[in-house]
């Protein structure tokens, strides 16, 4: 009987257990709608940590802070956080299960006004990761956004404004999405973000007076791609390892205006792409003091484009420093500016005035470079004996030469000294440090193999 009632006990502290732990399961979101509905507009709401069920719409402006310890599962459907009233913040928060059918966009954080704050949260599981209508001033900062885990093409914007000017977005790291885009959006402030395993990491359409700075773009699609959008200036941003079916660093179409400063431009498909930009003819472009290293193509561009002042860059490595997309040349471009053009890593000239100015310009007559023009196919040739004696070919007979595609007349002898220049050191100093280990495990095979070939003739002996 003892042993019955204690089962008993038993079975109930369990069943009581099982509802408290569903009771806490089932906790929605409009636990937190009733705090905000008790508040004061402007108020701070700490919401309880905890995991809600269901969607949020904040429809009165209030900081609502989730501490690092809140999560809100939309369940697959839907967007889960909508804010629809200005002067609202939205911080430290997990958003999670946005739907996935693209009919509807479904986002894990929309703003429909603005201004709001949108910062400190993680974004995951969603189509979109946060999405801005129309919420100009606002500010997204500090947030880390993953998509679902789809297709590229399937995906949705990681963080995308719509009509939104004036805007801040900063800080934030953006995996496995689709694009971080901008339509028609001005006087934005694109700083200190981090993009991966994306399509495009910045895309522009239509968005003007803008800055971006201090950005990371690794191992997406794209980098930093502007389209019809004028007065960008893009500068001390990492372009890294972009190397999709476009494989751009940075691309530019039919862009007025753009000044391209202090970036590094490593190891993508094409470091800088331009096509007709700028468009207007009274317009000019500026590349100047940007590391262009390690890339199939240093610089890319439409025979089309025009006006651009490209001076105290640095060309280094490249499998082909520069190449006309299709036939033509880049002659209505100017590869110095008041007396000083770019550095090149494989500039043969001399320099005997000392002025850091090579005596000769430096010009692309490579005849194996100019079938690649109409050709890209060949590409496949690249470093092969073929291309090796198509330019001997090229050298031997001076008449099979092609006129250069575009002249340098100011070469740097020496590299300049610029922000990307201190970026690629870095990338140059860890290769160089993996250099050095691998020198010295050959070094010491190396004596491992004369110490043991010692000891077998000293056995011998």
């Amino acid at each position: 009987m003892l042993d019955m009632r204690y089962r008993n006990i038993g079975i109930s502290i369990f069943v009581l257990t099982a509802l408290a732990a569903r009771c806490l399961a089932a906790q929605t979101t409009d636990v937190i709608g009733a705090l905000i509905d008790a508040a004061a507009p402007g108020s701070t709401i700490t919401v309880p940590a905890g995991v809600y069920q269901g969607h949020l719409r904040i429809t009165k402006g209030v900081v609502l802070d989730g501490h690092g310890a809140v999560t809100i599962d939309g369940g697959g459907e839907g967007t889960v956080v909508e804010l629809l009233a200005p002067n609202t913040t939205l911080r430290g928060f997990t958003i999670s299960g946005s739907g996935a059918g693209v009919d509807r966009e479904p986002a894990g954080i929309r703003a429909e006004t603005g201004p709001v704050v949108i910062e400190d949260n993680v974004v995951d599981d969603v189509l979109f990761g946060i999405d801005l209508r129309t919420a100009p001033d606002s500010i997204v900062r500090n947030n880390l956004v993953t998509s679902k885990h789809l297709e590229a093409g399937r995906r949705g914007d990681g963080i995308r404004l719509w009509w939104s000017h004036n805007c801040t977005i900063e800080d934030n790291s953006v995996h496995r999405s689709r694009d971080m885009v901008f339509w028609y959006s001005e006087g934005l402030h694109i700083r200190g973000n981090h993009v991966t395993d994306s399509r495009y990491g910045l895309h522009f359409m239509y968005s003007h007076d803008t800055t971006l700075e201090h950005n990371t773009l690794d191992g997406n699609s794209v980098g930093i791609y502007l389209m019809y959008s004028n007065r960008i200036t893009v500068q001390d941003n990492v372009l890294v390892r972009n190397r999709g079916a476009s494989g751009y660093g940075l691309g530019l179409k039919d862009c007025d205006d753009i000044v391209v400063r202090n970036n590094a431009m490593l190891a993508n498909r094409v470091g800088i792409y331009i096509d007709n930009s700028p468009s207007s003819v009274d317009s000019n472009g500026l590349v100047e003091h940007n590391a262009v290293q390690y890339n199939e193509i240093g610089f890319l561009a439409t025979p089309n484009t025009h006006n651009n002042d490209l001076t105290e860059n640095a060309f280094i490595e490249n499998e082909q420093q520069v190449a006309v997309h299709g036939k033509g040349d880049l002659a209505q471009n100017h590869f110095a500016r008041d007396g000083r053009g770019n550095f090149w890593s494989d500039y043969a000239g001399f320099d005997l005035q000392g002025d850091g100015i090579g005596d000769l310009p430096y010009e692309s007559r490579n005849l194996f470079e100019s079938l690649l023009a109409t050709d890209p196919n060949l590409r496949i040739f690249v470093n092969s004996p073929a291309q090796q004696a198509v330019e001997f070919a090229g050298r031997a007979l001076p008449q099979l030469q092609p006129n250069p595609s575009f002249t340098d007349p100011s070469p740097l002898v020496q590299r300049p000294v610029s922000l990307a220049a201190g970026t690629s050191s870095r990338f140059n100093a860890a290769m160089g440090f993996v250099s050095l280990i691998l020198l010295c495990v050959a070094g010491a095979g190396l004596w491992l193999g004369a110490e043991r070939g010692l000891r077998r003739k000293e056995a011998l002996s």
